[in-house]
């Protein structure tokens, strides 16, 4: 039976737990920046007794152009999050692109992550499961909730139950996003119950006419992050940056490290209140 409460180091991931911070840098710019930035959020989430796994990732493969920054490389960039991760003793996620990246980067890191755009490929998954680490499955913009569960049951064909499953919007006509919260009680139905997170920044994307990279809405970040609070979620995905006009990959998106703290105070105070009420059925 595939598991849904998530131990990662003494850290407990589920619906019905108190919620989680995914949070961290769209990709790793240089060692210094990534460094303070994983600091001053662990600090932050110590200071509110939010646990946390810090996200960076070392390439951004699927870029929509050529000219887009994407990041230093699996080989520097895992030795940077190596670097972090005994210096500041956390939890680290990344994206993979391949099976040779999966079996690397689950050397290092605590969760491993499955771009939406390649949830479908199968090869991929199988590595990552086999690699026996914790999965973030990012679900793809251009399937539905119900058809969430066929890339479940692919982890757990190859004997992986330890799955979160990410909701990161869903294509609406062109250059659009929007986001689906009755499908997040779908899914939790349809994937068993499995710890469900909310990536509210990657929803935030859009696309500006003719563009050749991708705009956001980070103005409505928080409005976003507390709707998807209140469904009583396992986590919330943010990627942060000090100064986000400079950030090379989707700064638009990114929410000013400055605003996390009184972002995480509301997020944290809404999860208490709705995961205090016991759920009311209709039928």
């Amino acid at each position: 039976m595939i598991n849904s409460l998530i131990n990662l180091n003494n850290t407990k991931i589920g619906n019905d737990q108190p919620i989680v911070l995914i949070g961290g840098l769209n990709v790793i710019e240089n060692i210094d920046l990534t460094f303070s930035t994983a600091k001053e959020i662990k600090n932050l989430c110590k200071k509110l007794k939010i646990n946390f796994i810090f996200k960076a990732s070392y390439d951004k493969a699927n870029r929509s152009s050529i000219n887009s920054f994407r990041g230093p490389g699996i080989e520097k960039g895992l030795k940077i999050l190596e670097e972090i991760k005994k210096e500041l003793d956390i939890n680290i996620i990344t994206d993979v692109h391949s099976p040779l990246e999966a079996e690397k980067a689950a050397e290092i890191c605590d969760v491993i992550q499955l771009p939406a755009f390649l949830a479908r490929q199968t090869d991929l998954i199988e590595a990552m499961a086999k690699t026996k680490k914790i999965i973030n499955i990012k679900k793809p913009q251009f399937i539905s909730p119900n058809q969430a569960k066929n890339i479940v049951e692919k982890f757990l064909n190859y004997g992986n139950k330890n799955l979160l499953l990410c909701e990161r919007g869903t294509n609406f006509g062109y250059d659009n996003l929007i986001v689906d919260f009755l499908g997040f009680e779908i899914m939790k139905k349809k994937c068993f119950n499995i710890p469900l997170i909310f990536d509210v920044t990657h929803s935030l994307q859009c696309r500006e006419t003719n563009s050749i990279k991708s705009s956001g809405r980070r103005e409505q970040i928080v409005d976003l992050a507390l709707a998807g609070t209140s469904t009583k979620i396992a986590g919330i995905f943010i990627e942060t940056h000090p100064n986000p006009n400079d950030a090379l990959c989707d700064g638009p998106s990114a929410l000013p490290l400055s605003k996390l703290e009184d972002l995480l105070k509301q997020i944290i105070a809404l999860d208490k209140l709705v995961k205090s009420f016991s759920k009311i059925e209709i039928n």
